[in-house]
């Protein structure tokens, strides 16, 4: 297989993947599912179980000097999953996705303080549009109900984090084999999201474990994180971060669609169709390329 097919195959592994893993989060968690953080925990514990064994052999290992960084990546990614999960408690996941959309975005507006890559004009633009349509859907999630501006607000932090990782991980990523330092990056998730399980989890694991919640659980352990990230990784080692995070005009649609066939506890109402709209049109905005330009 060519390097553009694995390419294009990545892309389009990870937008199934991701797109669906919003739904399955809310699955998982829940007075019919397990507690918060828990589920978040578990579901990194048993990514890190699978990686390790095939990770064991890659080579080679991350350096010396790229430990730090990981393990900064993976704490932050913890960070950014804790903020998710609570706020998917409150809002639904296509709308959590869409959200999270932004972060080609804020991915732009980081590169353009740090200087990492070269941002266009329009990417900056892009930004101010789909803060916009971020406000219209907080306001409209404010009228519903405060816990439900409170996950936006939520959502919306995790992106900021979770952007400040991807480029942890492309800056100092190095050469290191993509199984081996996906596996540290997951396992300090793991670990850190135990510890605010402690802290912030009163309720017993369920028993027996529910049916549902422990599918949804499964699924975001295998597809969503091991071979998810491993994809991603592999990915962001290839491409400049802007084009990696053309999943975020991509993972809204599809997470969108899924909850119009299976969410059944929270609807949208026009208004914050409206600024997923917004959001949306921002996202395929900063995707345009530039104009060719003239011969001399």
């Amino acid at each position: 297989m060519t390097a553009a097919r694995k390419t294009s195959f990545a892309y389009l592994a990870l937008a199934v993947i991701w797109g669906t893993t919003w739904f399955a989060i809310r699955e998982s968690m829940g007075p019919d599912g397990f507690p918060t953080m828990l589920a978040a925990a578990l579901r990194f514990t048993l990514a890190t179980a699978i990686l390790v064994p095939m990770a064991w052999r890659a080579r080679p290992w991350p350096e010396r000097a790229q430990w730090p960084w990981l393990i900064v990546a993976g704490m932050l990614n913890a960070l950014g999953y804790a903020l998710i999960y609570l706020g998917e408690r409150e809002v639904p996941g296509g709308l959590a996705a869409v959200l999270f959309g932004t972060q080609p975005l804020v991915v732009a507006a980081l590169l353009f303080l740090t200087r990492m890559e070269t941002v266009r004009v329009h990417d900056v633009a892009s930004a101010v549009i789909a803060l916009i349509g971020v406000a219209i859907i907080f306001a409209d999630q404010l009228a519903v109900s405060g816990g439900q501006a409170v996950g936006v607000v939520l959502v919306i932090a995790s992106v900021v984090v979770s952007a400040l990782y991807t480029m942890v991980i492309k800056r100092h990523g190095g050469r290191t084999h993509v199984l081996a330092s996906t596996t540290v990056f997951v396992g300090v998730t793991a670990v850190c999201l135990w510890i605010a399980a402690g802290f912030s989890d009163h309720e017993a694991m369920p028993w027996p474990l529910p049916v549902n919640a422990t599918l949804a659980l499964v699924y975001l352990a295998v597809a969503g994180t091991a071979i998810g990230f491993v994809a991603y990784f592999w990915l962001l080692a290839r491409v400049s971060l802007l084009a990696a995070n053309v999943l975020g005009f991509v993972l809204p649609v599809i997470a969108l669609a899924v909850d119009a066939l299976f969410e059944s506890h929270t609807r949208l109402g026009p208004q914050a169709y409206a600024g997923v709209a917004v959001i949306l049109g921002a996202v395929a905005l900063s995707q345009r390329k530039p104009a060719p330009t003239p011969a001399a």
